[in-house]
């Protein structure tokens, strides 16, 4: 028994699933399970992490970047996007070091964090964004490799090394070869790769230290610059002029100009969105998650120091630029860097080098998610292929699925032209996974206790609004794209996708508010105005009350709506508690029948008891429920609702839930007639109001609303208490709860069509139209619609008169006196002369009153107190409702109306 309480704790995971979908997850990659986790931090994230930001930006866009925005626009462009990627990477940390990582890096945070609609469509954006980045990269070799071997602008043939063609097609050709060579890298697996990116990184320290001696070793020197165009191609000229004061200050401003490779007029944010993809390999070593020893331990450490390095490279070589390039070399050459150094050949493998390591970073990056997304089947069968690994476990359909689409992304040709999307894609992936990391600091949820505490919800909110800002400023459309598409898979997954059991934050976020909300909702300051009723309605098998359900459901007009339930056994006779393995089957019917209720379920050794326990203890703080629903106490044969209902007649829809078979006709009930009124009286001695609901699930609301029949379907009101006609009142508490009641039902949506009838019964010489106008008043007042008809009933009151053996005004027969004040009105002294006779006239009255109505709302008498007369009361009841349809009786004991603002 300790074992199993233990065990839930044991395989927690805030970022991951619950024990079961673990073990299948094992079972699903077996062969990935045998290969043990062997990159350490430096190797699996400080490498990667460099080299996906020290690529195409540092050695062939970092001068362009300076020579149009000038060295206090780049400054700040440096500052604006370290500053995003600070707080992303904070917030990265924070997720990585409070749980177990898998396979999937920014996806597994996310999706187990946000829950698998947010984590399922922001997984394919970052798919996008590493398949994107990718083909940036890839296009960024392309343009080294030509600038360097390209048979030069305006000549037919080439000379000495200048031998490759550089038209459109030959540049695609280029690009696919070169992708052709990442993916037989990343077949290969995790480990060649990391051992491949780290021979790249040693050439890239060396060529980095090569160049940042060359700013200083290099003489002063003229650069002749080729630019290519249309017809041909034009000399210009650069000059690298070493360390000079004047060169600084013409390079302090910026001085925006056209873009020689698209012909495009170049802006801040259009500049800012090719710097910012320098800056986007902050999740290499995320991605890389399920290949680390320690993700944890890794992630933190390994992402901080790369992105602390880069940063001030970053700075230190836009200064060096700056000081010693004049402004038409940054501009208009952006392989600069290797004219002017003192090794050229040596920074030309460098930036080989970066480039074609930065492409496989995204391409693995890339088919990792894809895999992680396929292996979590949220988009079924659509991605089942991308499910399959290696004798080694490399997912190589992911890699194959990737290095398609990335070929496909190869057909825009210019890396200036991608590099907006790109940057667009990484800075949605940034905002989510600040939003993942703020929901789960919002939630408060205990188990979020990340090792890494160097974050709070503020680095998370300024992460987000920044992410958005820029996203916005570099591109309007592509930003709104990027969002309709992530809208669009949000909403394809929350309506397609099977559930999960990673948890959902959506839920914590939830109860962390109605927790605060709930005790900010004071009783002591309730009000009349504001009055709702908050139903309890008690089933004992749904299978024969749906309708019932439903018609509750519109009574409630957004108040609390709760199915009570009374299992009769005892606990203490039983090894475990029977209500739980219910509780689920409840909660499908609540979904199913589409009814916004919660459910309460209870133990009890009688109905009774059962039903005080939910009235006491049902609903919490100012949200608890004031009116009992109760079905009515009959001998009809019971209907199994649910057979028939549309939710379970569907083809696609079996009848799964646990329901026991409804009672047999012959069968005794689980309660017997005192017990029953019991529940009535007991009710209303906790000032709850009362409804007993007859013969609704009779009730075909579709075909009685939507019929195209006139008149059109209306709800009959008898305000007065039919079974007490010496007492009558259309103003006491109960006939305007009653009242409230139907107009509340009218108020519903599906009920609007109707029209309420209000039945004023008048006996000859009472001056009915006084009556009537005054009623008419009172409705104004309440601001209530509805149709006032006079039904004359000195037929039905002159048998109440005869069995009382006098007429109005005569001498009052013994306990006559026994008058309860109002709100406690009617019928204790009047339970034994109120003849069968009498009830049977006033159920003829009620069922005269043509045309039929949808429902009719009809006053319920209050108990009588002596308890043996019980089972009489209940008996006048039935006689008052019999084959009136579906009926309401209603007592209501509280004020629900008012006439002020």
């Amino acid at each position: 028994m300790a074992s199993s309480e233990r065990s839930a704790l044991l395989t927690y995971r805030l970022c991951g699933g619950s024990g079961e979908e673990e073990r299948g997850r094992e079972r699903g990659r077996a062969a990935a399970a045998a290969t043990p986790r062997k990159l350490p931090t430096f190797l699996g994230v400080v490498v990667p992490t460099l080299l996906s930001m020290f690529s195409v930006v540092l050695f062939l866009r970092l001068g362009f970047v300076v020579g149009h925005a000038g060295l206090y626009q780049a400054l700040a462009m440096f500052a604006v996007a370290y500053f995003i990627i600070g707080m992303t990477v904070l917030s990265v940390c924070a997720i990585a070091t409070n749980g177990a990582l898998d396979a999937g890096g920014a996806y597994y945070m996310i999706s187990r964090a946000l829950g698998p609609e947010f984590g399922g469509s922001i997984g394919i954006m970052f798919f996008l964004a590493n398949v994107c980045g990718s083909a940036l990269y890839v296009l960024g070799l392309v343009e080294a490799v030509v600038d360097s071997f390209g048979i030069p602008p305006g000549q037919e043939a080439g000379t000495g090394v200048h031998v490759l063609p550089q038209t459109y097609w030959y540049e695609l050709l280029y690009g696919t070869v070169l992708l052709g060579l990442c993916l037989l890298v990343c077949l290969v697996g995790a480990s060649i790769y990391a051992k491949a990116t780290f021979l790249i990184f040693l050439i890239v320290a060396v060529v980095l230290g090569t160049i940042l001696i060359s700013f200083f070793a290099t003489r002063p020197i003229g650069v002749p610059i080729r630019l290519p165009y249309v017809n041909g191609s034009e000399m210009d000229n650069g000059s690298f002029t070493g360390f000079s004061l004047a060169t600084l200050r013409d390079n302090l401003r910026g001085g925006y100009s056209v873009d020689y490779t698209t012909g495009q007029m170049m802006s801040f944010s259009s500049v800012f969105a090719v710097m910012f993809n320098g800056c986007t390999g902050i999740m290499a070593g995320s991605n890389m998650s399920g290949d680390l020893k320690r993700p944890s331990y890794s992630i933190p450490r390994g992402t901080i120091s790369a992105v602390l390095f880069t940063y001030l490279v970053y700075n230190l070589l836009a200064f060096l630029m700056c000081a010693t390039c004049n402004r038409t070399l940054l501009q208009k050459d952006y392989g600069f860097l290797r004219d002017i150094s003192i090794f050229p050949p040596l920074v030309t493998v460098g930036i080989y080098a970066a480039t074609l390591s930065a492409a496989m970073s995204n391409l693995i990056g890339a088919s990792r998610i894809l895999y992680a997304l396929a292996r979590d089947d949220l988009f079924g069968r659509a991605l089942s292929l991308a499910k399959k690994t290696s004798a080694s476990g490399n997912p190589v359909m992911a890699v194959i699925l990737s290095w398609l689409v990335v070929q496909l992304v190869l057909f825009s040709g210019k890396l200036n032209t991608i590099a907006g999307v790109v940057t667009t894609f990484f800075l949605l992936v940034y905002a989510t996974v600040n939003l993942a990391c703020l929901a789960l600091e919002w939630a408060s949820a205990p188990n979020f206790r990340p090792t890494f505490r160097y974050f709070t919800w503020h680095t998370c909110l300024l992460g987000i609004a920044g992410c958005c800002v820029m996203m916005f400023l570099i591109s309007p459309v592509s930003a709104s794209a990027s969002l309709g598409f992530l809208l669009v898979l949000l909403l394809a997954l929350h309506y397609l996708s099977p559930s999960s059991t990673w948890g959902y934050i959506s839920q914590a976020l939830i109860f962390h508010q109605v927790r605060k909300y709930l005790l900010m909702l004071d009783v002591r300051k309730d009000h009349v105005k504001f009055w709702r009723p908050q139903m309890l309605l008690m089933v004992q098998n749904p299978r024969g009350s749906s309708r019932l359900i439903d018609f509750v459901n519109d009574l409630k007009k957004s108040g609390l709506y709760v199915l009570g339930h009374v299992e009769l056994q005892d606990l203490d006779t039983l090894p475990s508690d029977p209500l739980q393995p219910q509780q689920d089957s409840w909660l499908s019917l609540v979904d199913k029948l589409n009814v916004k209720a919660f459910v309460s379920l209870t133990l009890a050794p009688s109905v009774r008891h059962g039903v005080r326990q939910l009235l006491f203890t049902s609903g919490l703080g100012g949200m608890r429920p004031n009116t009992l629903v109760l079905g009515f106490y009959d001998d009809a044969a019971p209907q199994d609702g649910l057979a028939r209902h549309p939710a379970f007649t569907s083809a696609r829809e079996e009848v799964p839930l646990g329901f026991p078979p409804l009672r047999e006709p012959a069968s005794p009930k689980l309660l017997s007639a005192r017990e029953y009124v019991g529940i009535v009286a007991d009710a209303l001695k906790m000032l709850r109001n009362v409804l007993l609901a007859r013969q609704l699930e009779s009730l075909d609301k579709a075909w009685e609303l939507r019929r195209a029949a006139s008149p059109p379907p209306s709800i009959h009101v008898w305000p007065v208490n039919l079974l007490r006609p010496d007492s009558a009142r259309y103003a006491d508490t109960c006939s305007l709860f009653l009242l409230q009641m139907a107009c509340v039902l009218n108020m519903a949506r599906a009920w609007r069509r109707a029209h309420l009838r209000l039945f004023l019964c008048v006996e000859a010489g009472a001056m009915p139209h006084a009556q009537e106008e005054k009623l008419r008043q009172l409705l104004k007042d309440l601001r209530i619609q509805a149709q006032i008809q006079l039904v004359p009933w000195d037929t039905v009151t002159r048998l109440h008169w005869q069995m009382r053996r006098g007429p109005p005004g005569g001498p009052a027969p013994a306990g006559a006196e026994e008058e309860e004040d109002e709100g406690t009105v009617n019928f204790p002294a009047n339970a034994t002369q109120v003849s069968d006779e009498y009830v049977c006239a006033a159920n003829k009255l009620v069922l005269e009153q043509s045309p039929a109505p949808a429902v009719r709302f009809l006053y319920l008498p209050r108990p009588p107190a002596d308890t043996s007369l019980y089972p009489l009361y209940l008996h006048q009841l039935e006689l008052l409702t019999r084959g009136l349809g579906p009926t309401v009786l209603v007592h209501g004991v509280s004020a629900v109306t008012s006439t002020q603002l």
